[in-house]
C-alpha cells in the first residue's frame, strides 16, 4: 500500500470511529471496518466504508448492502440524521463515484468473491460481490440456499385429480364461508384455494392479517391431506413457530379446528386419528434440534426431519439463517406450508424471507394454467386482475429474468387470505390506514374520531401517569387491565386442593393475558425497562400488589430471555409468580401453554424479566383483549415504523389504547418503513 494510500484509509478510519463516538455507527461497524482493511495490504478508503457500512446494514436487518446506496451515502437508509448532511458530503468527495466505479474500487480485492468476474475463483473469500448487491459471505450462502431450494420447491406441480379434491373441498368448508360480506360480492374463497394449491406443491405460502383465517385453513389442509393421502395412518406432521408461545397456540387452534370439523364431518373422516398423528407443537429450534453452543443443528441435509408435512406459524419471525436451515432439513418429497402476516415485523436477525416471498401476493400473478385448474379443484374463478400477463418471463434466466422466473414460479403456491372475520371494526380501519401508509396523517384522524375501539393520546411529559391509569384501571370501553389479575390473585386459591390451585392459577394467568403494555424501545421514559418499573410501583400504590421490596413477589409476570431446554422455557415465553400448591415450596412461576400449566421454581430462573411491559418485537405471536401501545417521538424513534405500529394494533382483538409523545409520532412512524 502507497503511503498515500495509507493515509486516505487511516484518514477514513478516524471519521468512522467519530461516527462512533457520537452514534452514527456501532463500534461492532468500525471494528469489522478495521478488520477486513487488515486482510488486504492495497486496500483503499473505498474498502473500509463499504465493511462498515455492510455491517451498519446487517444491525438494521438487511442481508446485503446496494452499492447505490454506497454511492450516494443515503442517510435515510442507513439512519443518519439530517445534520451528518456536510460530513456525508465531504466524506462522498473522498470515494469512488457511481456504482460502476465501487465495482471497480472492491472488484480487485482479494478477499472478495466477485461473482461475475470471468474466472472468479472461490477461496471462502468473507464479502461476496454478486451484481449490484455486497454480501457478507454467510448471507449471500444462505440466499443461495433459500433461492435453490423454493425453485426447487415450486419447479413442477404435482399431479392431482381436481375432481377428487373438488369433492373433499366442498365437504370441508362451510357452504358459503368467505364468499359475501354484508351481502356483497367478496371474490373467490381464498381459503379454498390455499388448501388445493398445497396439494399440488412442496412449498405453500399462505399469508394474511390477523382474523383472516390461517391456522383454520391450516387445520382444512391436513384434512383435505389426510383424506388424499394413500396411506393416511402414517401420514407425519410436525407443527413448529418462532416462539413457544406461538407455537402451543398454533396447536390449540389446529386442535379446536379439527374438533369443530370432526362434529360436522360424522363418520366421513376419522379426524382423531390425524390428530394422533400430528406431533407436539415446537419451537424452530426445537424441531431442528439444536445444540448448545452449537450453531449447527441435529437436523440438517445429511440428517433430515421424518415428516411428511410441516406447518409453521408466524413465519414472518422467520431469518434468512433459520429458513436456510429448515429447508435444508426437510426432505425434497415433504411438504412445508409458511403461515403468517407479510406486513408484521421481520424478525430483528438479518432477512425478512416471507416479505420477500410474499412481494407480489396482493397482485396475485397466477398463470394461466393454475387458474384453470383452481377452478376446477374449488370451484373459484381468480378475478382477471390477478393473474400473470402471458408476456412475461415463465422459465429461468440469469439475472432479472431469473429473478422474475422464480417470484412467478413462487407465486403459484402463494395465497393472500384478503377477509378479516375479527377487524371489520375502528381497530381493523386504522391498521389498514397504517399499512397502506399513503397519507400518514389519516390513522391519527381515525383515531381521534372513535372513542369505543381505540384510543389516542398525545401525553408528553406526562405519560408516565396516563400509561400507569390505563395499565391499573382501564379505561371507558376497555375495561382489561392489570387490576383484573391483581383482584383473583388477592381472592385466593380456594379449598386447597391441587385441583382448585390449578384452576386459581389459570385464571390469574389468563387475566393477566388480556391485557398488554407494548413499546417500541427498550430503555429510556418510553421504554419497556423504564414503564415495568412505573407500572409497578403504581400497582403497589394502588394496593393491588405487595412486593414488600423484594425483586420475587406473588403477582410478578415475567419473561423469559433465553432458551433452557432442561427447564422446559424459551425464549419469550411469559409466566406469572405464584405461590406452589405445596407452601413449602416457595414461589413459583407457572406458564399456560395451551390447556397445559407448567411451574420452574424461582430459584432456577435467572434469565428473566419484568413484564408489564414487553416490545412490539416480543409480542409477535400474541393477542390481548386491550392493547397499549407507547410511541415515543424522540428516543429511539429510528425504530419506530409502520411495520411496528401495525404489528402493535392488529395485537389487539376487542380495544387499543395508543399513548404517544407527540402528535406527529404516529404520522411519523407511517411515513417510514422498518427496512428501507
Amino acid at each position: 500500500m502507497t503511503t498515500q494510500a495509507s493515509n486516505a484509509v487511516a484518514a477514513v478510519m478516524l471519521r468512522l470511529r467519530h461516527w462512533v463516538e457520537r452514534g452514527h455507527l456501532r463500534r461492532l461497524d468500525a471494528a469489522f471496518a478495521s478488520f477486513v482493511t487488515g486482510l488486504d495490504c492495497t486496500a483503499g478508503s473505498a474498502l473500509p466504508v463499504a465493511a462498515a457500512l455492510l455491517s451498519r446494514m446487517e444491525s438494521r436487518g438487511h442481508t446485503f448492502l446496494p452499492l447505490v446506496a454506497l454511492a450516494e451515502l443515503d442517510s435515510v437508509r442507513f439512519g443518519w440524521p439530517p445534520e451528518l448532511r456536510d460530513e456525508i458530503a465531504a466524506l462522498r468527495s473522498e470515494l469512488p463515484d457511481g456504482v460502476e466505479g465501487w465495482i471497480a474500487a472492491l472488484g480487485t480485492s482479494p478477499i472478495l468473491l466477485w461473482v461475475e468476474q470471468q474466472n472468479a475463483q472461490d477461496l471462502g473469500q468473507p464479502l461476496v460481490l454478486e451484481g449490484a448487491r455486497l454480501y457478507l459471505r454467510r448471507f449471500w450462502r444462505d440466499e443461495r440456499v433459500v433461492a435453490r431450494a423454493v425453485q426447487e420447491r415450486c419447479a413442477a406441480p404435482d399431479s392431482v385429480d381436481a375432481s377428487l379434491v373438488r369433492a373433499w373441498i366442498d365437504r370441508l368448508f362451510e357452504p358459503e364461508r368467505g364468499r359475501a360480506v354484508g351481502g356483497a360480492a367478496a371474490g373467490p374463497d381464498w381459503q379454498r384455494i390455499a388448501c388445493a394449491l398445497a396439494l399440488r406443491g412442496r412449498l405453500t405460502v399462505i399469508t394474511g392479517g390477523p382474523g383472516t383465517g390461517k391456522t383454520y385453513t391450516a387445520a382444512r389442509l391436513l384434512a383435505l391431506l389426510f383424506a388424499m393421502s394413500p396411506a393416511p395412518e402414517r401420514l407425519r406432521v410436525a407443527l413448529a413457530a418462532p416462539t413457544g408461545k406461538a407455537a402451543a397456540r398454533l396447536r390449540q387452534s389446529i386442535d379446536r379446528s379439527l374438533t369443530e370439523l370432526q362434529a360436522r364431518l360424522g363418520d366421513a373422516m376419522d379426524l382423531a386419528l390425524l390428530t394422533r398423528r400430528i406431533g407436539g407443537a415446537q419451537t424452530l429450534h426445537a424441531l431442528l434440534g439444536s445444540q448448545p453452543d452449537l450453531r449447527r443443528f441435529r437436523h440438517h441435509a445429511g440428517n433430515q426431519l421424518d415428516v411428511d408435512v410441516v406447518i409453521v406459524d408466524e413465519a414472518s419471525m422467520i431469518h434468512l439463517e433459520m429458513m436456510a436451515a429448515l429447508l435444508q432439513a426437510i426432505a425434497p418429497q415433504a411438504r412445508l406450508v409458511l403461515l403468517g402476516d407479510k406486513d408484521q415485523l421481520a424478525s430483528v436477525e438479518p432477512g425478512a424471507v416471507l416479505g420477500s416471498l410474499c412481494a407480489g401476493a396482493d397482485a396475485g400473478r397466477y398463470r394461466a394454467e393454475t387458474v384453470s385448474w383452481l377452478l376446477n379443484a374449488t370451484g373459484e374463478t381468480i378475478p382477471p386482475a390477478l393473474t400473470k400477463p402471458s408476456g412475461e418471463v415463465a422459465g429461468p434466466g440469469d439475472g432479472a429474468a431469473s429473478g422474475q422466473a422464480l417470484a412467478t414460479l413462487v407465486s403459484q403456491q402463494t395465497v393472500m387470505l384478503r377477509r378479516s372475520r375479527r377487524f371489520d371494526g375502528p381497530i381493523g380501519e386504522l391498521a389498514q390506514a397504517v399499512n397502506v401508509g399513503t397519507d400518514p396523517l389519516e390513522p391519527a384522524r381515525l383515531i381521534a374520531g372513535d372513542t369505543s375501539g381505540a384510543l389516542w393520546r398525545p401525553a408528553g411529559s406526562v405519560h408516565a401517569s396516563v400509561i400507569n391509569e390505563v395499565a391499573v384501571n382501564g379505561r371507558p370501553g376497555a375495561d382489561a387491565c392489570y387490576r383484573n389479575y391483581c383482584q383473583i390473585i388477592a381472592g385466593g386459591p380456594g379449598n386447597g386442593s391441587r385441583e382448585a390451585h390449578a384452576r386459581w392459577v389459570r385464571a390469574v394467568l389468563e387475566a393477566f393475558d388480556r391485557f398488554r403494555v407494548l413499546c417500541a424501545v427498550r430503555e429510556g421514559p418510553w421504554g419497556v425497562e423504564d414503564l415495568n418499573q412505573a407500572i409497578e410501583r403504581a400497582l403497589e400504590r394502588a394496593g393491588q400488589l405487595r412486593t414488600g421490596g423484594a425483586a420475587w413477589y406473588p403477582g410478578r409476570p415475567v419473561m423469559v430471555t433465553r432458551n433452557d431446554r432442561a427447564l422446559g422455557v424459551f425464549n419469550g415465553d411469559v409466566g406469572m409468580t405464584l405461590p406452589a400448591h405445596d407452601s413449602k415450596a416457595g414461589l413459583k412461576v407457572h406458564f399456560l401453554d395451551g390447556d397445559t400449566l407448567r411451574s420452574v421454581s424461582v430459584a432456577r430462573l435467572s434469565q428473566i424479566e419484568t413484564a408489564y411491559a414487553m416490545t412490539v418485537h416480543k409480542s409477535q405471536g400474541s393477542e390481548f383483549e386491550h392493547t397499549l401501545l407507547v410511541l415515543p417521538a424522540r428516543a429511539g424513534s429510528q425504530l419506530l415504523s409502520r411495520e411496528l405500529v401495525y404489528t402493535g394494533i392488529t395485537r389487539a382483538r376487542k380495544a387499543l389504547s395508543l399513548v404517544a409523545e407527540t402528535e406527529s409520532a404516529l404520522a411519523m412512524a407511517v411515513s417510514r418503513a422498518a427496512r428501507g
